[in-house]
């Protein structure tokens, strides 16, 4: 159950990410090909062609990863165990 938690959170968080990154990646395409603006044109490419790729990559990519590291537990500590007390000496 945890791991499919984390997969989720990953899948949200990455989606999110890649959709910031794709809307980045979109802006800088059109200023460097000189994508024409006729009609919204440049903002018509970003928003349905770069971010929605961007979202798509970023939540397979989040979910991968969270997954891997929600599989190995001994790499992330979700779950933590009470520390022992130490043993006190019965000298006093």
């Amino acid at each position: 159950m945890k791991v499919a938690l984390l997969v989720i959170l990953g899948l949200f968080l990455g989606a999110l990410g890649g959709a910031a990154l794709g809307i980045g990646a979109g802006l800088a395409w059109v200023e460097i090909a000189h994508t024409t603006s006729f009609e919204g044109h440049s903002g018509m490419l970003v928003f349905f062609t770069f971010m929605p790729l961007g979202a798509v990559i970023g939540g397979i990519g989040g979910a991968a990863l969270f997954g891997l590291l929600a599989m190995r537990d001994d790499a992330i500590a979700i779950e933590r165990n009470p520390a022992a007390e130490p043993a006190r000496s019965r000298d006093r």
